[in-house]
């Protein structure tokens, strides 16, 4: 198994997690007795499915810089309950009327959300409460009260509806947003009550989601192609390694770009030597200087 970024598909039913297991347990038979760093790059809920990230080795230093990233989803709203867990495995909390929903009152309903807002995440969401994920707190039966986080939603459209049943919604957004506490906001605004019963992750910047047992390798220019980059020469290497800075220039642009009106990340600059991404750089005071070495290369 070499460094880079994998894309995989998480089916039903199976947690992140065990996408990470199974990959270490493929790195400890290709590298016996040595570890290999390894972690996913975005949590989908095990009712969820679709893209998950795999980062191997040096592109673990990669994972802070995704969330920036626009992520697309498609989910099917059923409208009329909300449950405690914003999915369809959770219990229910309120029943509502749905029957009075339009496709023209459901459009406009979605338009609030746009762009960004202040959302609560779900009780059994992996955010952090006093040191733990709030999920664990919820499983036990304490109470569990989070505070709101800033989220942005770029897009959001219905591709469909089967009402006063269900619609099935599409969306691009920021990292850390939660469509399960979509669904139960627009239910609740709607005075229906709504959760989510499918979940399914397309895309993740430019990366598409390989479907069911596919396995896609990303390496060098491929990785964090929403960023600058600067190529990096024997004597740049060197003083990098020292803490020194580098010249700005030549600076080359992304390699792809975000949606139109995205919100641009502030991310690094990436530093390529001999054709692997082996830097990440930090514009200041008119030089970069060294952010993290990606030893080795990806």
């Amino acid at each position: 198994m070499t460094p880079g970024l994998y894309l995989t598909h998480k089916p039903v039913g199976a947690t992140s997690f065990t996408t990470v297991r199974a990959f270490q347990e493929e790195a400890q038979a290709t590298r016996p007795g040595r570890r290999t760093a390894l972690v996913h790059g975005g949590t989908l809920d095990p009712f969820a499915e679709g893209l998950l990230l795999m980062l191997v080795g040096p592109a673990t230093h990669l994972f802070e810089h995704l969330h920036a990233a626009p992520k697309v989803y498609e989910a099917r709203v059923e409208w009329g309950t909300e449950t405690d867990t914003g999915d369809l495995h959770g219990r229910p909390v309120h029943q509502g009327d749905a029957t009075a929903l339009t496709p023209e009152r459901l459009d406009e309903a979605l338009r609030p959300f746009l762009g960004w807002t202040e959302q609560v995440p779900p009780a059994t969401s992996a955010k952090k409460l006093g040191g733990e994920p709030a999920y664990r707190k919820a499983h036990r039966g304490e109470a569990v009260d989070l505070p709101p986080s800033r989220v942005y939603l770029h897009t959001a459209r219905w591709l469909s509806h089967d009402l006063p049943k269900a619609s099935t919604l599409e969306l691009t957004c920021r990292g850390g947003y939660y469509v399960r506490s979509l669904a139960r906001d627009l239910g609740r605004a709607l005075g229906c009550g709504a959760h989510l019963s499918a979940l399914k992750r397309t895309a993740i910047g430019p990366w598409k989601d390989p479907g069911p047992g596919a396995r896609i390798e990303r390496h060098g220019r491929d990785l964090l192609p929403w960023t600058s980059s600067r190529a990096l020469t024997d004597q740049d290497v060197g003083a990098l390694r020292q803490g020194q800075s580098i010249a700005a220039t030549p600076l080359q642009p992304p390699d792809w770009r975000l949606p139109p009106g995205y919100p641009e990340p502030t991310g690094p600059v990436r530093g390529f030597h001999q054709g692997k991404l082996t830097f990440l750089l930090t514009p200041r005071d008119g030089a970069l200087w060294p952010e993290t070495e990606l030893r080795g290369g990806v």
